[in-house]
């Protein structure tokens, strides 16, 4: 049974550093690395396709028109 993807994009973004972590560093075996980058590339696609749906919602709140981010000093 496969894994679900994540409950939340912070979730899935959490998941997705713990893998490059595991896999920078080294520690996994190589069947365990190929697992991992494919999960992975899963978060990557789920984390991905909701910073789009956001996306599409901010251009539906602003009129099409984004703003590039300007935090206050």
């Amino acid at each position: 049974m496969a894994k679900p993807v994540a409950p939340t994009f912070e979730a899935a973004l959490g998941e997705l550093e713990k893998l490059v972590a595991d896999l920078e560093g080294g520690r996994l075996p190589l069947a365990d690395s190929l697992a991992a980058y494919k999960r992975g590339a899963e978060l990557l696609k789920y984390a991905q396709a909701q910073l789009a749906q956001v996306e599409a919602e901010v251009r539906v709140l602003e009129g099409d028109l984004l703003k590039p981010f300007q935090p206050e000093p």
